[in-house]
Order: structure tokens, then C-alpha cells, then sequence
């Protein structure tokens, strides 16, 4: 099996102030080469640190190693230095490279009305790479490294994840690193994804599973809450795709209620393709927009998305949904019977033949005993009187609640339109 090792450099990674994405892309992009990662390690700017990462992973036998960050310009910038050190490697000019990169800052400066020579002489230290090594053509101005490092090989990318991933496959194809990927078995996997049932219950199926009969040891299953959805990656080799059946058939049977994708499609793709069509309306309160911000996030909604209205008093309420003011005043906004009227109000106001409606207390005040923060009413309905009516406790703080209020809503619709039974 082929292991790699992710080093991501960059002391503003380390105190948090950006959230990496790098380690897990890569990583991603490794599996689907059937290459196993066994560390994601993240260091600050400094060489020792950087240099003590590639040695451990070392010590650890991993045989392909990928580095992100630390190829710009300036004096931190120094991965290339520090790797060519670790693989026992001399510094020295790329001429090529260095008239691709003054290509580039040439127009940069041009365009900026800089002094290219100081440019230049900034970015010279850019067109260094170790004797031996393979240079990958920039994307910004900073190349990435193929560099062979005894047993194992070190890929070396740029940090923005803009130049990163279009760098990769051209990583992938030089000589070194066909020759490690030349030997790893690629893994094949599916993605299930599921609404309204905790892990533990995942958990329990899994071992019921195993408890039949079915060595699921033989496959890599990973679950994850995820936005509010269980999420289940499986992944396998050739030889035990007789036990991802058997695992993706046993979680089906025991989850068919929760269970809404068998291929890992997302809830707003499926929610798109059930709008075509049709035209939708929607009426918000605690949830602010959230909902019509996820359907309008795919391209396309325009063909199905006729509007939606964040109505937060009562005021609004009754002037733009027509929700009754006695019903407010006797049922309160946060009420099912409020719901009901402001999904009625919004399939009227534009013209609708499908409206969603959601009121809720976000918290983290104005709860009550018979109606605590996180209590949220919906409502999804279609022109014709079918609807769907849900008043759940959702836990969290006021951003979980809102979120998940936003993918009820979204569920409600998945439901009303394609069939099923709700899981709340």
C-alpha cells in the first residue's frame, strides 16, 4: 500500500486566522489514486519546524510526500530551500523557469507601473529549485517541485489553492511521481447520505451488520455530520466489493426513511432538479433568507425560483404574506398555524404552485416553556392544498438553528415533491 504524508506550511494556517483547505484536497485527490494519507501536518513558517515534518513523515515510510505554501517571494518563503536540504539537494538558477516567471511579472509590472527589475530581483529567488528536481510551470508566479528524495518522492505546491489545484495534474504526470502511483491499488467508494438520524444509530447498524456476517474490515467507512446530514464514505479495493454491497444494502434496509442518496448526491442538486418546472415561493422569518440563499446557489434557479420574503414582525407578516392579525395575536408568529398562513401568503404573492414557510425562535432569548429557542414551524405546500407541516426542537446555538432550519426546508420540499415520508 502506498502511503503519503501532507506538510501545509504557513504561520497564518497554525494560528487559525485561514482555515486550510489544502490538506484535505489533496488528500482527496490521493485516495482517488488509490494512495492512502496517513498525516495531515500543518507547520508554521519557519525551517526547522518544516524540516522536522519531512522527517517525521520519513520516519513514518511514507512514500510520497506533498508540501502546500512557502514558495513566494519573500524571506519566509523558503520550502524549496528547506526540501532541496531534506533530499540532499543543491540550489541552483532554472533558467527556463526564470523566463517563464519574468513572462509574467513582466505584464504585472507593466500593468501596475512597477520597476520590473525590482520585481524581478523580489521573485529571482522563485526560479531556484534543487539540482534533479522537476519544476511544474506557475499558475500565479510561484512553480511548483517534483523532487526525488531517496526512497520517497516530495511534491511541492503553492499555497493560494487557486494555483494549488490547477497544479496538480501536471504534478501527477512527471516521472517521479507516475513511478509511485505506478504502484498503489486504486480504491473505488460510494457516498450515502442521510437526514433526521444521529451517528450512533450509523454506528449500531454497522455492527449489526458486521454481527451477519460481513467482514466490514475489509472496507474504509467513514460517517460525518456535515451541515446538519450524515454522511458515509466507503471505500474499498477491488477485492472487497462484495462487502461495500453488502454494507451499502444492510444501511439502506435499516435507513430507508433517512436514507435520500444512494450516490452521493447533494440535497439542493436533487431539490433543483424536483423545482424544474414549477415556481416557487418562499416566506422566512427566524432562518433570514437562508433558505432562498440555497436555492439560488446553484445556476439554473431562476427557471424555478419566483421569490421569497423575509417577513421578521408581525407587521410584515400581514402586510406582505396576509397572515391574518388575529391569528397572530392568538397563535403567536411561531406557531403552525402561522406557518400554514405564510405558505398560503407566499404561493399567492408570487404566483406560485409550491411555497416553503419557516418561523422559529433562533434564541438565544425569547424562548418560553411551551415554545423554547430552537422551536421552529414549517410549512411546504403545493397549490392544490397537499402540504407537509413540521414543528421541531432543533438543538444548537442561533446559527446552528438557523442553518438547519434552511435544510428542513429544503428536505420538506425533497419530500413533498419526490415522495417519501419525512423524517422529522
Amino acid at each position: 500500500m502506498i502511503r503519503a504524508g501532507i506538510v501545509v506550511t504557513g504561520t497564518e494556517v497554525l494560528t487559525g486566522r485561514i482555515a486550510d483547505s489544502n490538506g484535505p484536497w489533496v488528500s482527496e485527490q490521493l485516495a482517488e489514486q488509490g494512495v492512502e494519507v496517513a498525516h495531515i501536518l500543518v507547520v508554521a513558517d519557519r525551517p526547522d519546524d518544516l524540516e522536522a515534518a519531512l522527517r517525521f513523515l520519513a520516519a513514518e515510510g511514507m512514500d510520497l510526500i506533498v508540501t502546500t505554501g512557502g514558495l513566494g517571494p519573500t524571506a519566509d518563503d523558503l520550502t524549496a530551500e528547506v526540501v532541496a536540504r531534506f533530499a540532499g539537494r543543491e540550489m541552483v538558477l532554472h533558467e527556463d523557469m526564470e523566463r517563464k516567471i519574468a513572462a509574467v511579472l513582466r505584464g504585472f509590472a507593466e500593468r501596475g507601473g512597477f520597476d520590473l527589475e525590482a520585481v524581478m530581483e523580489a521573485n529571482r529567488k522563485q526560479a531556484m529549485v534543487p539540482a534533479g528536481a522537476t519544476p511544474l510551470d506557475p499558475v500565479g508566479t510561484a512553480p511548483g517541485l517534483v523532487v526525488p528524495a531517496g526512497e520517497r518522492v516530495v511534491i511541492v505546491l503553492p499555497g493560494p489553492p487557486r494555483e494549488l489545484q490547477p497544479m496538480w495534474p501536471a504534478a501527477l504526470a512527471t516521472q517521479p511521481a507516475r513511478a509511485v502511483l505506478a504502484r498503489a491499488t486504486p480504491l473505488r467508494g460510494y457516498t450515502l447520505r442521510m437526514f433526521g438520524v444521529p451517528e450512533s444509530e450509523i454506528a449500531k447498524s454497522l455492527r449489526e451488520i458486521e454481527g451477519d456476517g460481513t467482514a466490514i474490515d475489509a472496507v474504509e467507512i467513514t460517517t460525518c455530520l456535515r451541515r446538519g446530514e450524515i454522511e458515509i464514505d466507503v471505500r474499498y479495493r477491488d477485492e472487497a466489493e462484495a462487502v461495500a454491497g453488502a454494507v451499502r444494502e444492510g444501511l439502506k434496509a435499516r435507513h430507508a426513511r433517512h436514507l435520500f442518496s444512494l450516490d452521493g448526491e447533494t440535497i439542493d442538486s436533487q431539490v433543483a432538479k424536483l423545482l424544474k418546472g414549477r415556481r416557487l415561493g418562499l416566506a422566512e422569518s427566524c432562518s433570514g433568507g437562508l433558505l432562498a440563499a440555497r436555492i439560488t446557489n446553484l445556476p439554473g434557479a431562476s427557471e424555478y425560483m419566483r421569490g421569497g420574503i423575509v417577513a421578521y414582525t408581525y407587521e410584515a407578516k400581514e402586510e406582505l404574506l396576509e397572515v391574518d392579525s388575529r391569528l397572530l395575536k392568538e397563535k403567536g408568529a411561531v406557531s403552525p398555524e402561522v406557518a400554514e398562513a405564510m405558505a398560503i401568503g407566499a404561493l399567492k404573492r408570487f404566483d406560485a404552485d409550491v411555497a416553503v414557510s419557516i418561523t422559529g425562535v433562533a434564541g438565544p432569548a425569547g424562548g418560553t416553556e411551551e415554545k423554547p429557542v430552537g422551536y421552529v414551524c414549517f410549512n411546504a405546500r403545493v397549490a392544490d392544498g397537499t402540504s407537509i407541516a413540521r414543528d421541531p426542537v432543533i438543538p444548537g446555538g442561533r446559527d446552528d438553528i438557523r442553518e438547519r432550519s434552511a435544510l428542513v426546508g429544503m428536505h420538506l420540499l425533497r419530500i413533498l415533491l419526490g415522495g417519501g415520508e419525512a423524517p422529522l
